[in-house]
């Protein structure tokens, strides 16, 4: 499976439980970490833990598993390491404390509408 593939399975996934605000930042050429990240924020604890799980699950189908998964006791943020992509899942707020997209700021904002449901 392509890296575009996966990609497009993880947005519409999150886009599918209500994701808010997804982002896909290319970083192939910044870093080693990965190539893409992939950042969206839930409404609330239960959200962010749901948001990860359809992720898991959708990609899971394609017998794709993350190397690894994180988060905190209170599932403010989780994330989803599948090497060439990484995926964050904040609440909103924990979004706008690490300002991940500041951070990574020098990094191809992707176009994602295509993949997105229209409303």
């Amino acid at each position: 499976m392509t890296e575009k593939e996966k990609l497009e399975i993880i947005i519409k996934a999150l886009d599918s439980k209500k994701g808010e605000d997804i982002k896909c930042i290319k970083i192939a050429d910044l870093t080693i970490l990965a190539d893409y990240f992939v950042i969206v924020n839930g409404t609330s604890n239960t959200h962010v833990r749901a948001l990860a799980d359809e992720v898991e699950f959708q990609l899971s189908q394609k017998g794709i598993e993350p190397e690894r998964r994180e988060s905190d006791t209170g599932n403010t943020w989780v994330v989803l390491d599948y090497g060439d992509i990484i995926v964050h899942i904040f609440y909103k707020e924990t979004r706008e404390f690490y300002k991940l997209e500041g951070l990574w700021a020098d990094g191809e904002h992707m176009d994602i509408s295509s993949i997105t449901a229209k409303d």
